[in-house]
């Protein structure tokens, strides 16, 4: 998988990675009590779509919701987490500051800093992403191989794969289980398989692609586990 500079790992559609189900986890899209419902802003519904809110506790997956001229409406899989500035970043790379204006249970609703061209917006949204949603999360592994084990820097990670840093060699197409250091349960006895190397890095790809609350759940664990709470 590519995280930076690299482009070996086959992405995945979003529609089976992010389905509505798994996206909205078990709650009903529609919520007439929602407070996104009652703002007097015209709506622009989205497709369900994944994306990244990075504030200063780290980068969270999202869901959007609907859009307008005023700001977004989001879903996440834990609580908000908090810290100035906030930004959504799209699959594509772009990046829209926020301002929270409300929260309930695990959705909120921001507005934009600035001018924001919605309809492009919504555009970019409803887009076939080029490369699937990759957080830039670091945690010490425990690299196993018939040889023996070893250790590594997870410095990427996707629903598909990741991207770490070890000074062991590995051969591409080589099975590796990776778990976190000390058995820790973020990440536990995951199988993968090399797909890339570049000097000291690697590149694997998982045998079972996380889903997006699996993923989602296990970024917040990493970077703020209160927000699980």
């Amino acid at each position: 998988m590519e995280m930076d500079n690299s482009a070996a790992i086959p992405s995945v559609d979003d529609a089976r990675s992010v389905s509505c189900d798994e996206a909205l986890d078990g709650a009903s899209e529609n919520s007439a009590s929602s407070p996104s419902e009652k703002r007097a802003t015209p709506r622009f519904t989205l497709l369900i779509r994944a994306a990244k809110l990075v504030t200063s506790q780290g980068e969270f997956v999202c869901v959007l919701r609907d859009v307008s001229e005023a700001g977004v409406s989001i879903r996440l899989f834990h609580k908000l987490p908090h810290g100035d500035p906030i930004e959504l970043h799209m699959p594509n790379g772009k990046v829209y500051e926020l301002k929270t204006i409300w929260q309930e249970d695990n959705e909120a609703g921001f507005e934009f800093v600035g001018n924001v061209d919605v309809n492009r917006l919504i555009n970019e949204a409803g887009e076939y992403p080029k490369r699937g949603l990759r957080l830039g999360l670091f945690f010490p592994i425990k690299i196993t191989t018939i040889a023996g084990t070893s250790e590594g820097i997870v410095e990427n990670l996707s629903q598909q794969g990741a991207r770490f840093e070890s000074d062991s060699r590995f051969s591409i197409d080589q099975n590796l289980r990776v778990e976190s250091m000390d058995g820790s349960p973020q990440l536990k006895d995951v199988t993968a398989k090399v797909r890339w190397r570049r000097d000291n890095q690697y590149g694997v790809v998982f045998d079972d692609t996380l889903t997006l609350g699996e993923f989602a759940r296990l970024a917040a664990r990493l970077q703020c586990p209160v927000l699980l709470d």
